[in-house]
């Protein structure tokens, strides 16, 4: 027997779990195995070879070593063989054993452990033959000895779990202060942004227009207040002849490019109204300028024409929803249909002018489909915008537009821009002589 190998023990073999535990033991000391393995070997060795030792039976335990390796960097080869139940082989592939062995046959396991560095002092295998003392003296000892190495494992490995869940959260926490601070700034963005927008489009609004005899109100809102542009658009001026010009647009799209759309559409309106144009022949005088311009332009347009004096209203439309008309005296709804085509439709233009009289005190609501079709059925819109008109119909003109449109928007199952325009005749007019 050489310092390098263990003791041999030729036709050694073991008929009781103590001697088989001490034997495994001795032979995994003798390797220098981690005390961690050892005790996952023993178990295993003792699990496998239980059933065997119960029923009467014995079994070897041999090793083998890579004599062509360095000690260093080889393995050891352990061999429990013997495992029978009478002349059928046993169930030796357990699940969730310690040490799951490396080879299995009908009647033997083995286990291809590497070997640790040894180049430090040799420490000789204990001598052949059981130590001194009780077995079950010497069992407790061992199993004491590998239940304080796993211990002790099992501390460090908490020890390192706890220092990696504490980096972890300080690196989540690190994470989370990122993340917030950059939500923040880009609300913060957002929020510039939509004021810039904001601004912009209220630039394109144009200026009140104060006419004696008539009231004039308006609201919007955008489909996204954090983007505040859109192509609903209005615009109402005088003309030289007193009577009072509006115009309603709603540009398809959304954003800034649609806004540019709605803008074109009433900058050529105003435009062809102030050099005299008729009005039924506008929509299609637009649609002929800004086509070659504006590929793809698409717009609804509405046009009202109002004389403070005597009330006469006059409508062209092309594709847009129709105004809303309220009869203070009579207390009647209707809506003014207009027949025409929008401006980058087919055959844009306006069919036929709609001529109405106002009293004073009749109530004009003009608007954009986003404020009938939030809940995507307009003829349903059209019935709630009748009865949202008459419920605020006795407010001051300029609480009008927004009262109407927070009633169209309890539900919005349709997100889309919102324009609801409302004028009324005043009483206070007079026309004629002296005026």
């Amino acid at each position: 027997m050489t310092a390098g190998e263990p003791p041999v023990r030729t036709g050694a073999s073991w008929n009781t779990l103590a001697s088989l535990r001490q034997e495994t033991r001795r032979l995994a000391t003798f390797y220098r195995l981690p005390s961690e393995t050892v005790a996952r070997l023993v178990l295993t060795v003792s699990t496998l070879a239980a059933n065997t030792l119960r029923e009467g039976g014995s079994v070897t335990l041999d090793t083998a070593t890579d004599a062509a390796a360095p000690a260093s960097a080889g393995h050891v080869r352990l061999t429990l063989a013997g495992l029978c139940a009478g002349s059928e082989p046993v169930q030796v592939e357990l699940p969730l054993l310690p040490l799951p062995p490396t080879h299995t046959l009908p009647h033997s396991v083995s286990w291809q452990l590497p070997l640790p560095d040894r180049s430090g002092p040799f420490l000789p295998a204990p001598r052949p033959g059981l130590p001194s003392g009780p077995d079950a003296d010497s069992d407790a000892e061992a199993y004491e000895t590998e239940l304080r190495a796993a211990l002790a494992r099992l501390d460090r490995l908490a020890h390192q779990q706890q220092l990696l869940e504490d980096e972890l959260s300080e690196t989540n926490d690190g994470v989370l202060a990122l993340y917030l601070q950059l939500e923040e700034r880009e609300e913060q963005l957002r929020w510039a942004q939509g004021q810039t927008l904001l601004a912009m489009e209220d630039a394109l609004r144009p200026a009140a227009v104060s006419v004696a005899g008539l009231e004039l109100a308006v609201h919007y809102a955008p489909s996204d207040p954090a983007a505040p542009t859109g192509g609903d658009l209005y615009d109402w001026f005088q003309l030289p002849d007193g009577t009072v010009h509006i115009t309603v647009v709603d540009a398809l799209g959304h954003g800034i490019g649609s806004t540019r759309s709605a803008l074109s559409v009433t900058h050529a309106v105003r435009t062809l109204a102030l050099e005299g144009h008729p009005l039924d022949s506008i929509v299609a005088r637009v649609d002929r300028q800004l086509s070659p311009l504006l590929p793809g332009l698409q717009a609804t347009v509405l046009l009202a024409r109002l004389d403070p004096g005597t009330g006469a209203l006059t409508l062209a439309g092309g594709s847009h929803p129709p105004a809303l008309l309220l009869r203070a005296h009579e207390g009647t709804a209707s809506y003014l249909s207009v027949r025409g085509r929008g401006v980058g439709y087919p055959l844009p233009g306006s069919d036929l002018l709609r001529h109405e009289t106002l009293a004073p005190g009749d109530l004009l609501v003009l608007y954009t489909d986003g404020l009938t079709e939030s809940r995507r059925d307009p003829i349903d819109g059209e019935a709630r915008l009748i009865t949202a008109a008459r419920k605020h119909a006795a407010r001051p003109l300029r609480e009008i537009p927004a009262a109407i449109a927070a009633d169209m928007h309890t539900v919005v199952l349709h997100a889309d821009d919102t324009l609801a325009l409302a004028l009324r005749r005043t009483p206070s007019h007079r026309s004629g002589p002296g005026q």
